[in-house]
């Protein structure tokens, strides 16, 4: 049966028109996949893109979510300030700018003829002293025979006078020379308490010089310790460094010579408050300093300050204003090395330490 409208069977009926083709309307799907298969490889490179960065983005996610790094952090030391302890002439400077010390090594030499003499002198008035001692415990041994003499004859004058006194009051001597026998019992009575005081005088004198024996021996230990500051030396191994000490100047006490870096560096990094919810002492950290780049430490977390910077600076945030503007404070963490680094670093270099938290 013709299932054609009337108006394709009129063209169809029209001398001299050629029939058109009834339109397939199947041609869409078959379209559709010819144009994926002729681009075929931009779909299966787009495809490749997206799957890659979506596993890019994933091991971003998972490399990068365990780890906390600052660009404020910086090597930091416990600078030493090498002064002079005594005025003095500066007579030698063995070292130089820059250059690494052991410690105990002579920085500074300063003149010590003055300070020698005062030791010498501090060591005469030692013996002196001693001296003066050994001949007092003399006095009092001889004091103390003087005493001992005394008494004796104090005792045979009171046995004098007990028996002259008996011989009187039988009339067997006369009253005169019983007298005598009593002056001779207050003499020897004076004699024996002159010469225990005598003992107690020389046995006081004793501490008095034992006193300044004492003081003798610490004027000779200052002396000792002034020689020995004659030496300025290394309190550790370290570098020299704003060398201002020079031969022929004058030290006074306190003034400052040279600055002195010790060995002993650690990174001083200055975290967001909001960084260390994570952060724990005895975490791995890498570090990586600017002045060496493609180079990386090793390290870990030391220990964190318990206050922010601002805390403990010269002049402290006073929040109690009504201009209060909140603001993410910073907190110092000591991240030390595992390893002395095998490099020159030197306190305030910058550095960028990544720690990997727990």
């Amino acid at each position: 049966m013709d299932q054609r409208t009337d108006s394709e069977r009129r063209q169809d009926a029209v001398p001299g028109r050629e029939a058109k083709p009834a339109i397939v309307r199947a041609r869409k799907p078959q379209a559709w996949a010819d144009w994926l298969a002729a681009r075929r490889r931009r779909v299966l490179v787009i495809a490749a893109l997206i799957i890659l960065a979506i596993v890019a983005t994933v091991v971003w996610w998972v490399n990068t979510s365990g780890y906390e790094t600052t660009d404020d952090a910086f090597i930091d030391a416990r600078t030493v300030s090498i002064s002079s302890q005594i005025n003095a002439a500066i007579v030698d400077v063995p070292v130089t700018d820059n250059q690494m010390v052991e410690a105990g090594a002579v920085l500074v030499r300063l003149d010590e003829r003055d300070y020698k003499a005062q030791l010498d002198q501090s060591k005469a008035n030692i013996v002196n002293i001693d001296a003066q001692i050994d001949a007092q415990q003399a006095r009092i041994e001889q004091a103390q025979k003087q005493a001992a003499e005394s008494q004796a004859n104090l005792t045979f004058a009171e046995q004098q006078e007990r028996r002259y006194s008996d011989l009187v009051s039988k009339g067997a001597v006369t009253v005169e020379q019983a007298q005598q026998y009593v002056s001779g019992l207050r003499q020897a009575q004076a004699n024996f308490s002159g010469a225990e005081h005598n003992v107690v005088a020389t046995q006081k004198q004793l501490p008095v010089l034992r006193a300044q024996r004492q003081q003798a021996a610490a004027q000779l230990e200052l002396a000792q310790a002034n020689v020995s500051r004659t030496l300025v030396t290394a309190p550790e191994a370290g570098r020299v460094t704003r060398l201002t000490a020079a031969k022929g100047n004058y030290a006074a006490v306190g003034q400052t010579l040279m600055m002195f870096v010790p060995q002993t560096l650690w990174v001083t990094a200055n975290f967001k408050e909001t960084q260390l919810q994570t952060v724990r002492p005895g975490d791995p950290v890498e570090i990586a300093v600017d002045a060496f780049p493609g180079r990386k430490f090793k390290g870990h977390v030391d220990s964190i300050q318990s206050g922010s910077g601002t805390a403990f600076s010269l002049l402290p945030a006073e929040n109690a204003t009504g201009n209060y503007v909140k603001i993410v404070q910073r907190v110092p963490v000591k991240i030390v090395f595992d390893r002395p680094p095998d490099v020159q670093l030197g306190p305030g270099m910058s550095v960028v330490p990544t720690v990997r938290t727990k």
